[in-house]
């Protein structure tokens, strides 16, 4: 069932990208918050913000707010007529006791088994939605994701054509900001790069390939894209990723191996909110 299940979503996700759709870059709406569960009130996480991202962006949903049909019935809503779920994915913990042959002592094993189920996003049901119009940002520095940046302790420079992130001198450099066409465009360029520094033997120590092409480098690459895009849903704003050289070598990736997406986004996740963490210990320390 596992299998079917990685398979079903790797499938959903090729497509997507045969069709010239990078669907993780702007699938997140800027002007409300992160997807989340209507009862509970909690952002989903990993793939299953990839999945819901997609779904909206699909289908055009402006509400964040997702719940089972169950869910919707029991707070006194009714999804319509017609409407078609998204399937998203959970493990569901399992313990596993048996005896040891050899010494005859109880052991207990602990796993998980994928399993999905069916959410419904606010705009299929007969819930009111309030339309909220927000004005334009003007092209000035963003102080919150300015404050973000500077609080994670990344060495950042300017100068040069180029955006990257080195290893060795450990810091990242960006073109100067004033040559983006947009802020945005700025910070989420900022961002791919903070996920890359996130990486460092003495962060997160993922392991990076050393050139383009190269399978490790390609999934480097693409968790960096994944957890760019989470944290500029996390600052509402919308920014273009750097990506179109990476599509054939994400397909291999994901052709190869139907846990990668699932790895990549978990990957993705875990940076972006190591780099929110580094956030929230100074304002605690404040």
């Amino acid at each position: 069932m596992s299998t079917l299940i990685y398979d079903q979503v790797t499938d959903q996700i090729i497509k997507q990208l045969e069709a010239g759709a990078i669907p993780w870059v702007k699938p997140w709406r800027v002007d409300s918050t992160a997807d989340k569960n209507f009862i509970s009130q909690k952002p989903y996480q990993g793939v299953n913000r990839l999945i819901l991202g997609m779904s909206s962006m699909i289908a055009g949903y402006q509400s964040p707010a997702w719940a089972s049909y169950k869910q919707w019935a029991e707070k006194g809503y009714h999804v319509k007529k017609g409407e078609k779920g998204t399937q998203i994915c959970y493990f569901e913990p399992k313990i596993k006791t048996s005896t040891d042959q050899n010494t005859g002592d109880e052991v207990t094993e602990k796993y998980a088994i994928l399993k999905t189920y069916t959410v419904f996003n606010a705009q299929q049901t007969d819930i009111e939605i309030i339309a909220s119009d927000k004005p334009a940002e003007n092209f000035n520095p963003i102080p919150e994701c300015e404050s973000f940046l500077l609080n994670t302790g990344a060495i950042i420079t300017h100068g040069g054509d180029s955006a990257f992130y080195a290893r060795e001198p450990d810091k990242i450099n960006l073109p100067n900001k004033g040559t983006f066409n947009s802020e945005a465009n700025y910070y989420a360029t900022a961002f791919h790069e903070l996920i890359h520094w996130t990486g460092s033997p003495n962060r997160l120590d993922r392991t990076k390939g050393k050139r383009f092409g190269d399978s490790n480098y390609a999934f480097e690459e693409l968790i960096a894209e994944m957890g760019a895009a989470f944290l500029c849903a996390d600052h509402k704003i919308q920014g273009d990723l750097r990506h179109a050289g990476y599509i054939e070598s994400w397909l291999k990736a994901l052709r190869d191996d139907n846990k990668a997406i699932f790895k990549a986004a978990a990957f993705a996740q875990k940076a972006a909110d190591y780099c929110n963490n580094l956030n929230k210990a100074l304002d605690l320390a404040a």
